[in-house]
């Protein structure tokens, strides 16, 4: 997802929080088995929220809103503004836009990217100010994009998830980065990269966390607990990024598996108890403090291929079982998750990972749970020439894409659509298919 959404499987390469959270992630890093479910039930009461009780029970028509490298929101030139004042003001005006259109087309959910790395898009005591919004990291907009994008939002009858990158420090590792992120040591609260540089990875050409160090984990899920206890958030998001490495650039966790991974079989199987025992406890802490705020994952596509296992699907693409280290069809079993959003971004006509095939492989692994399957369409596709993809381009995209609506519709399992991403709705060549989702959704 994000930048990393271009990464597709078929590539060569393939301060302080509060007592009950601290209680929970203690649980959570303590329990050696999660309980039976902990999701909301589907026939629970919704809160008060008037965005939550017109969309509950109706399919959801979703939207993707990045912010890292300012891919959606906010304006890339809004940063050049040298007075604050109009600047908040171009700023609010370009998402109050985006919102109007959205809700004309008919978009029920925005999920929207608060932590596009180790900064937040909210007043945080643990994060400092994205510089997605100034130019500097650390320094303060001027008001809270978080708050304002959940107000006109909510006015609009729009839910708003939370769309975190749980590891993701920075983008890159160029030298001006790193002073960057050194010059926060002053601010409060600093960056992680100077407040536990022993934490700290390189993955993927990017710092990252590293994920088999359990406070590590329980930093993350103290991030995720001070947004769901402050703000009236409808659900929390994590992206595909948990392991996040390029053959180029592999995460060197050599001496954490030494410290962290005695009883495991291989280092892969200990990788994959990390990426479990953060959503364990994320799930948790989001139900201790709200249960009506819902908890989902949107990982990679393909959860394992059936030449590696015969629970997989009939697929020959990047797992995310053996890449990314998520076991995602486990986090759906056992009730780990409200729902789940996998990233199906290949046409029916692609052999490798057809659509059709992945969607109805996914409506089985929900289909004896109480986990909500939402699918993850390829908006940015859309229009766009492709050689072993021609279908996006025909008429459009438009038959493309409503083959893949058609069959989200139809399958009992499937409770929604969401399209990566907001700008790509504003893109010159994806305007027939954006005609038709008008069309279709806004009714």
């Amino acid at each position: 997802m994000d930048i990393g959404a271009f990464r597709i499987p078929f590539s060569q390469t393939a301060s302080k929080i509060g007592m009950l959270v601290a209680a929970t992630v203690f649980l959570a890093s303590c329990t050696s088995k999660p309980p039976v479910s902990l999701v909301t039930p589907p026939s629970a009461t919704p809160s008060a929220s008037p965005a939550k009780a017109k969309t509950l029970n109706e399919p959801v028509r979703g939207v993707w809103l990045a912010t890292v490298s300012r891919l959606d929101w906010p304006p890339v030139n809004s940063i050049n503004v040298s007075n604050p004042t109009a600047r908040v003001a171009m700023q609010k005006k370009a998402l109050t836009d985006k919102l109007d259109n959205l809700q004309a087309l008919g978009i029920n959910t925005v999920f929207f990217q608060v932590k596009p790395d180790g900064t937040a898009l909210w007043p945080s005591s643990i994060l400092p100010w994205s510089d997605m919004l100034t130019g500097e990291i650390g320094e303060n907009p001027g008001y809270d994009p978080l708050q304002f994008m959940l107000d006109e939002a909510h006015k609009r009858g729009i839910r708003v998830h939370a769309w975190f990158n749980p590891y993701r420090v920075s983008v890159n590792t160029k030298s001006s980065t790193v002073a960057e992120l050194n010059r926060t040591v002053s601010q409060q609260p600093a960056s992680v990269f100077v407040l536990h540089r022993d934490w700290i990875r390189t993955a993927g050409d990017r710092y990252v966390l590293d994920p088999g160090i359990p406070e590590a984990r329980d930093w993350i899920t103290s991030i995720v607990a001070e947004v769901v206890k402050r703000y009236p958030v409808d659900g929390v998001q994590f992206d595909d990024y948990f392991y996040a490495e390029s053959p180029g650039s592999p995460l060197n966790d050599s001496q954490t598996f030494r410290q962290y991974g005695q009883g495991f079989n291989s280092k892969a199987d200990w990788r994959r108890h990390n990426t479990q025992q953060l959503i364990e406890q994320v799930s948790r802490t989001i139900k201790q403090i709200n249960p009506d705020v819902e908890f989902g994952v949107s990982p990679a596509g393909v959860w394992r291929n059936r030449s590696h296992d015969p629970a997989g699907s009939d697929t020959r693409g990047a797992a995310a079982y053996d890449e990314s280290y998520a076991d995602t069809r486990r986090w759906v079993q056992q009730g780990l998750l409200d729902y789940i959003a996998p990233q199906l971004y290949w046409p029916f006509a692609r052999d490798a990972a057809r659509y059709d095939v992945l969607a109805k492989w996914w409506a089985d692994v929900v289909k004896p749970t109480n986990t909500r399957l939402y699918i993850g369409v390829a908006l940015y596709k859309v229009g766009e020439p492709s050689r072993k993809e021609p279908d996006w381009a025909v008429n459009g995209g438009v038959p493309e894409l409503k083959k893949q609506l058609d069959l989200n519709d139809t399958v009992p399992q499937i409770h929604g659509t969401i399209l990566f991403r907001e700008d790509n709705l504003n893109q010159p060549q994806a305007q027939q298919a954006v005609s038709y989702l008008r069309n279709r959704w806004s009714k």
